[in-house]
């Protein structure tokens, strides 16, 4: 039996005087956090760093609740993203060019809080929300 494609992402959280905010990027018109597939050889971890890399310019992820991670269900031609959780102090993002095409992979960023990410999200992504939340405290 094939191993689902596995997506690898960070709920990438900051601290501010408001509270809690997290890092949702769009693509058309599909709000996520930075993930994307893990590669030959890529630990889930590494991969996920790696995306959130290359799609923000974000380099300081601290995995303050260590390796735990949540699993969605199969979407998109049966790929499952498995999302950690991580703080940055860093409030700026670069939407850097995806390897493939040179161009963003993503038309917009935002940092917002877990209500608005709830609000912003699909299905999928409000689970993901939900499971960060109650770890992170929010």
């Amino acid at each position: 039996m094939n191993e689902p494609r596995l997506s690898c992402g960070v709920v990438v959280a900051r601290r501010t005087g408001a509270g809690w905010l997290t890092l949702m990027l769009r693509a058309f018109h599909h709000w996520d956090f930075p993930k994307g597939v893990r590669e030959a050889g890529e630990e889930p971890m590494q991969a996920a760093v790696r995306e959130v890399g290359e799609e923000t310019g974000i380099d300081d992820l601290e995995f303050g609740w260590g390796s735990r991670y949540f699993d969605t269900g199969p979407y998109s031609r049966g790929k499952v993203a498995r999302y950690f959780i991580a703080t940055t102090d860093r409030q700026d993002v670069v939407m850097g060019p995806s390897p493939e095409t040179g161009e963003p992979e993503h038309h917009e960023w935002r940092w917002v809080s877990f209500d608005e990410a709830y609000d912003l999200g699909s299905p999928r992504v409000r689970q993901i929300v939900q499971w960060a939340r109650q770890i992170i405290g929010t």
